[in-house]
């Protein structure tokens, strides 16, 4: 069993004694890769903000289920694989032809898509974050509201601003990350 194995089993035996603080470390270690593979089939931040949200309350009323010695990971994506698929079979927007076309490949290639976002290296991940350690200081917090789940109303009342200058700071940061990790790439960062 490898350390972060042991890590993960402690924190679940921390949850079972009661101590639900505990599961925040789950949220942290997952929720980038979470939200990333929900981000890769919906277009709505909010959405994905709230189905990764009902991922981690789900995965935390289920705790019991997680058999130790799986892959943490592979048990996250797998609830959040369901809550997609929910998503696509409640939502009025299956009417929308591209909708029905994303639901219909959710389906079809639903355990690609699992497997292909195992792929998250931790080198990718620590490329990601030196990226976010560059951005200017307003642009930073909003991508860290964004990946630890906070809402955009909220990070505006606390930035004194409006939620549109919000959704522009994540904008403008999203751009911003995606030169930044092409650079990395390119140098071979990952």
């Amino acid at each position: 069993m490898d350390v972060h194995e042991l890590n993960m089993n402690e924190v679940m035996d921390g949850v079972a004694r009661g101590r639900s603080d505990a599961f925040m470390q789950v949220v942290r270690a997952y929720g980038l890769p979470i939200r990333s593979y929900l981000a890769s089939q919906i277009y709505h931040l909010d959405d994905v903000d709230d189905i990764a949200q009902e991922v981690f309350i789900t995965a935390y009323k289920r705790l019991h289920t997680f058999r130790r010695g799986e892959d943490v990971g592979a048990w996250l994506r797998g609830i959040a694989r369901n809550k997609l698929l929910n998503y696509y079979r409640s939502s009025s927007r299956r009417n929308n032809a591209v909708d029905r076309f994303r639901h219909q490949v959710v389906e079809i290639v639903g355990e690609e898509l699992e497997d292909a976002s195992k792929g998250d290296r931790a080198e990718q991940i620590e490329a990601l974050m030196r990226c976010i350690g560059k951005l200017p200081e307003r642009m930073r917090r909003v991508v860290h509201s964004s990946l630890e789940g906070g809402k955009p109303a909220e990070l505006a009342d606390e930035m004194e601003t409006s939620v549109g200058a919000i959704y522009n700071l994540q904008y403008r940061a999203n751009q911003v990350l995606r030169q930044c990790m092409t650079k990395e790439q390119a140098r071979g960062n990952f």
